[in-house]
């Protein structure tokens, strides 16, 4: 499971305040606690942190890149922020540009822009794109999954190595009204991603927004998470601070063979 580390993003209120204070030592601290912690990539999202979000991108990557030479997922839907944080990262560590759509309403281009991005920035460079175009977020299985389709035939036609596609379905809040039925269709959607291309892309997703709002995230990240494992989900932005998500990540995975069990198969797997 390649798990992308959510922490470093403007939403949170120490980055927002380190954002504001131009505080390194913060981001530093949090890129290598969730190194340490089995981030395969570092998720960075000025989110509304900042008024200039380009120039405040390539802080937080120059500010990353300083102690830790970790692999970095740069997102926003924005692709002038994308390419700012291209400006500054160091491909060679491994890069994903998260997160494009099929198409948006005042740009039908988009997502050419993100595979092109990658393409020129370099062999280790990916994609995540979002099950959603210009009319918006799709409600059920089908239309995820004709998006995907539309997402995969575009990245094919352009000579894109599926293998470094990442498809997410776009997970919604547990508890918004109607939206309960959700998750089960993203479940449903994920087994089908994972068998329209050979090799298949990756399938990811930002986790933390199923439990916004609700009592008991912690417990209903991982359970979800161990569920869309099962499916054929491997990625994930997640919180890998969270011992006992990343405890349910590895006894997932035990479970379904892809690691080998051991008494201590909790310590080894990340």
């Amino acid at each position: 499971m390649l798990l992308i580390g959510e922490r470093i993003n403007g939403m949170f209120e120490d980055v927002k305040q380190a954002i504001a204070d131009k505080d390194k030592t913060v981001i530093q601290n949090l890129a290598a606690g969730q190194v340490k912690a089995g981030a395969a990539y570092l998720d960075v999202n000025v989110g509304t942190a900042a008024a200039d979000q380009e120039g405040t991108m390539q802080w937080l990557v120059e500010a990353i890149q300083e102690t830790c030479q970790a692999s970095l997922c740069l997102d926003s839907q924005k692709f002038n922020v994308i390419q700012a944080g291209l400006k500054v990262v160091n491909p060679d560590n491994g890069v994903l540009l998260n997160s494009s759509p099929l198409n948006k309403k005042n740009d039908e281009e988009i997502l050419d822009k993100f595979i092109e991005a990658a393409q020129q920035a370099g062999p280790k460079v990916s994609v995540i794109t979002l099950t959603m175009d210009k009319n918006g977020v799709p409600q059920d299985t089908d239309s995820r999954v004709a998006i995907a389709a539309e997402i995969v035939g575009k990245a094919m036609e352009k000579g894109f190595d599926t293998q470094k596609l990442f498809i997410d379905p776009i997970i919604l809040p547990v508890n918004v009204p109607n939206a309960q039925v959700q998750p089960q269709n993203i479940l449903a959607a994920i087994e089908q991603i994972r068998y329209l291309c050979d090799p298949a892309p990756h399938i990811t997703m930002g986790l933390s927004n199923l439990s916004q709002g609700t009592s008991e995230r912690s417990l209903i990240n991982r359970i979800y998470l161990a569920m869309a494992i099962s499916r054929g989900a491997d990625s994930a932005i997640v919180d890998v601070l969270d011992t006992e998500l990343m405890n349910a990540v590895a006894t997932a995975e035990m479970l379904m063979n892809k690691q080998i069990y051991s008494d201590s198969f909790l310590k080894v797997c990340f």
